[in-house]
């Protein structure tokens, strides 16, 4: 499983190119992935990045639902509108334009680690969505102490 973590700003290019961190493809590369999956968040302005087996899994669960029912719709227009993005030689990537258009990114790429993922952002509007979302230390203790708990006290 990888393990994305910490924040790294890069310029994007005229064409869309922006180098992904070199931890990020270490991550991907151990998978033997030569890219991720790339897609719209559904509510903040940014782009989601998956590894293939993460995006796998997601239409996995697709298949728990009807084909009638407003999650397997949901789910599959979320999967419609990811793009795998390949790394180029230089660990680049080309973002599409439908994707920096809804991140609102111009010349500079925010990636930000989340665990089994990350986001890419425009730095302007993560810095906003960061003053809206920033988590006091009683959320975070509690987070970290229910994932204490449901892991057997992993990590005491």
């Amino acid at each position: 499983m990888p393990l994305f973590l910490s924040a790294y700003t890069n310029k994007v290019d005229k064409k869309g190119r922006v180098s992904v961190p070199a931890s990020f493809r270490a991550e991907l590369e151990q998978l033997g992935q030569n890219g991720f999956v790339a897609f719209p968040h559904t509510e903040d302005p940014c782009i989601e990045g998956w590894d293939r087996g993460r995006i796998g899994e997601l239409a996995e669960a697709m298949d728990q639902f009807s084909p009638m029912s407003e999650e397997h719709k949901a789910l599959g227009y979320l999967l419609g509108r990811s793009r795998e993005l390949p790394f180029d030689p230089e660990g680049r990537i080309v973002l599409p334009a439908n994707l920096i258009a809804q991140a609102g990114i111009n010349d500079m790429a925010l990636f930000i680690g989340r665990g089994k993922s990350f986001q890419i952002w425009s730095p302007e509007r993560y810095e906003e969505f960061e003053e809206r979302i920033k988590p006091n230390a009683a959320i975070v203790a509690r987070a970290i102490s229910l994932g204490r708990q449901r892991n057997g006290g992993a990590g005491e």
